[in-house]
């Protein structure tokens, strides 16, 4: 980014009381409930792409999780528990299509078998209705799948998430708010009481040489919800940053049509209790298809959704990093692993074969991939939770791994406790 903003201050100032970074479903449900709390305030987001959700938002799985997984006590094991609630009554009050179809965690072999209990007590501890099912009851809930035993969750759903982004983006615009799609953030800079954005219109038939030019904002709040990009934001405030962001290709197939009945529910094996991924699953999607995925293979880019996209400048960013090194060189053969999958179907496809065993190669057709932006520490630990970082006028999310997509309005409750922007007016 320049250090020089002498071209854009020439030009009119465009003043807001708050800005947003981001169209995803969490920037959008922020500057949704942001808006509610602060009718007064003239708010904003700005989107570097021309629509919303084109990132992790509109490149997911769609499901709506229950909070199985999380340490209980943790934020996101919170967050989750009642952003599933929520999302379904948001759902049901602005008359968007979701299912509770419920999710089945399927133990393939013995150590898998001996996971469940664990997940079971965790899963209660959360709060959660869940149900130990055994191998004949497996195959009386679903006949095409093999396992020795599972355990049942009730609360978990499906829906297209892009969709839910649509309706709160309606509403932000419908109560006075704006958006800027299409403007790249350039300069970001905290100074005497207010916050300044230098921004470029990319290109865009919509855009004419004029509107080309950078363009300032500036306001008095910031916040910033921009997924992969974050560290990057960080470090332009000055802030200390002790991770980085590395980018995680998560590759889907899609079953054929007639394979739209193969399942009644979403099944998941048991994750590896050592990483944070959960595992090639099988997932009935809300129009009615079923993918396959993902697995977890580190991207080269930020932005790499094709594997044979590539960026120098993400990738000698990453090479730089110390915790990139400790976190390869901890989980090399897990890696080596996904890489091997990624490259042959018949790899990626016993891995599915391990509790549907009928499903063959050409069942395997393309479907888009996603990226997850995940925040590792210098040590090359995996940051698990949540993370925020604050100055005076700005609050970035630094790390918002699944399940965000499901916990984005009590996130944004979350984001706007923090600034104190929930007090009464």
């Amino acid at each position: 980014m320049s250090d020089s903003l002498s071209q854009a201050n020439r030009q009119a100032r465009t003043d807001y009381d708050a800005l947003i970074i981001g169209a995803g479903i969490i920037g959008a449900a922020t500057a949704w409930r942001l808006q509610q709390l602060r009718p007064d305030w003239r708010i904003a987001i700005i989107e570097k792409e021309q629509s919303y959700a084109q990132h992790q938002t509109g490149r997911n799985s769609g499901v709506i999780h229950a909070g199985v997984y999380y340490a209980p006590g943790s934020l996101k094991a919170k967050l989750c528990v009642e952003g599933n609630q929520r999302t379904k009554a948001f759902c049901k009050e602005h008359r968007i299509a979701f299912e509770e179809c419920g999710k089945l965690l399927v133990a393939s072999n013995e150590q898998e078998l001996k996971g469940l209990d664990q997940l079971k007590l965790r899963a209660r501890q959360n709060g959660l209705e869940v149900e130990s099912q055994s191998a004949q009851q497996l195959k009386q809930r679903e006949p095409n799948i093999a396992g020795l035993g599972a355990l049942w969750v009730p609360a978990s759903g499906i829906v297209d998430y892009a969709e839910i982004c649509r309706e709160l983006l309606r509403q932000f615009v419908e109560a006075g708010g704006e958006i800027y799609y299409g403007h790249e953030l350039k300069q970001l800079r905290e100074r005497d009481g207010e916050v300044q954005l230098q921004c470029t219109p990319k290109q865009s038939s919509t855009h004419t040489a004029t509107q080309k030019q950078p363009q300032t904002f500036y306001c008095k709040q910031l916040i910033a919800c921009a997924g992969i990009q974050s560290d990057r934001l960080v470090k332009s405030l000055g802030l200390s940053v002790d991770f980085q962001m590395m980018p995680f290709r998560g590759e889907y197939f899609q079953l054929p049509s007639k394979h739209n009945s193969i399942i009644n529910h979403l099944i998941y094996p048991i994750p590896d209790p050592t990483m944070p991924f959960l595992g090639v699953h099988l997932t009935r999607m809300i129009d009615g298809s079923v993918t396959v995925g993902p697995n977890a293979v580190l991207a080269m880019g930020r932005e790499a959704y094709k594997k044979s996209q590539f960026s120098m400048v993400d990738v000698q960013q990453m090479a730089a990093e110390p915790g990139s090194y400790r976190l390869l060189g901890r989980f090399w053969k897990a890696g080596l692993g996904e890489l091997r999958d990624s490259i042959f179907k018949h790899s990626y496809l016993k891995r599915v074969q391990s509790y549907c065993p009928s499903l063959k190669v050409s069942d395997l057709l393309p479907y888009k991939a996603g990226i997850r932006a995940q925040a590792v520490d210098k040590q090359g630990n995996m940051i698990d939770d949540f993370l925020f970082a604050q100055s005076e006028q700005c609050l970035i999310v630094c790390n918002a791994p699944s399940p965000a997509a499901t916990s984005a309005l009590p996130i944004a409750d979350h984001i706007i406790a923090k600034l104190n922007l929930n007090a009464p007016i």
